[in-house]
């Protein structure tokens, strides 16, 4: 998405050589003509041949933008694209206007969202609703096609991951927020805001997401229409991971809001539950070892070889 630089050179390519007219022609010593046979490779035809001439720079320039435009559209779906933040639902760490860049490819190789990663998804049941849309003339609708602005007829939104398959998450009173029962120090959060918001529309809950689902929170807690006020329509709230566009990973613009989009340190603490398989065979060994004692007390009284002491005489 850069500017590409074209070196080309001009058609012109300088005098065309001819041969010398005033040279001698060439002896034949065998007594023949003055001029060389066919063949002969003497002096040959007596031309060079002429030079092919380089297209000129307007005649290619417009193979060049297709080629841009091609590339340009391949990165835009399969590596990085380009989001306008369109609200104040991320502060501080968007701001309205901001553009970021998503990354497209992970997903592409099977990894799936994780805790504290800011995502780009799309809209899951009418999130947007009542939102207004914005026409864009024919430069902005060029440009979105390329990836170089978001399109207006995406319904995209940008979140927090905060939960993912497995995960409990609870918020009571102002908070703090809790995963797996582990309380989260949120720096993110909108100074003044609290980590929960105490209300009835959603702002208490406790939650499990299920497979295939994520958990979504705006950093704006008091001015998010997030997952928690969403669980009454088709997914409860959860968003489907086949929704989600990428991960953003920079704020790309405006220069003075250049900046990465790291997983902050408070996801770092070991939040994840243990595997239910984890727990079955904690759970299983003790049986099967006292099990395993029962069946070999049985084996040796019922063998009048076998001692308590062990070796067999």
């Amino acid at each position: 998405m850069g500017d590409l630089a074209v070196g080309a050179r001009s058609g012109h390519e300088g005098p065309e050589e001819r041969p010398d007219e005033t040279a001698a022609p060439a002896v034949d010593h065998d007594g023949g003509s003055g001029g060389s046979s066919p063949g002969g490779g003497a002096q040959g035809d007596g031309q060079n041949p002429q030079p092919q001439k380089q297209r000129s720079f307007w005649k290619e320039l417009p193979l060049l933008i297709g080629i841009a435009l091609v590339l340009a559209l391949l990165i835009k779906t399969f590596l990085v694209q380009a989001f306008s933040i369109p609200s104040d639902s991320m502060q501080n760490t968007l701001q309205q206007g901001d553009r970021v860049l998503v990354d497209k490819l992970t997903p592409w190789f099977g990894s799936e969202p994780s805790r504290g990663e800011v995502v780009v998804f799309h809209d899951p049941d009418n999130w947007l609703a009542g939102e207004p849309t914005v026409t864009p003339n024919a430069l902005q609708t060029a440009l979105s096609w390329i990836g170089l602005m978001p399109s207006a007829e995406e319904k995209d939104l940008i979140k927090r991951v905060v939960g993912v398959a497995g995960d409990t998450i609870e918020c009571r009173g102002t908070g703090p927020l809790m995963v797996n029962g582990k309380a989260l120090n949120e720096p993110y959060v909108y100074p003044g805001n609290t980590p929960c918001s105490v209300d009835d529309q959603g702002g208490q809950f406790k939650v499990t997401v299920p497979a295939g689902k994520i958990w979504v929170m705006g950093d704006h807690r008091q001015n998010s229409l997030d997952s928690r006020y969403h669980q009454q329509d088709r997914y409860q709230g959860f968003v489907p991971v086949g929704n989600v566009v990428g991960r953003a990973i920079v704020i790309a613009w405006p220069p003075t809001r250049w900046n990465t989009l790291p997983v902050p340190d408070t996801f770092d603490q070991g939040l994840s539950v243990t595997a239910p398989a984890a727990l079955g065979l904690t759970g299983a060994a003790p049986l099967v070892l006292w099990r395993r004692r029962r069946v070999a007390a049985g084996i040796t009284a019922g063998n009048p070889r076998v001692t308590g002491g062990g070796t067999d005489r």
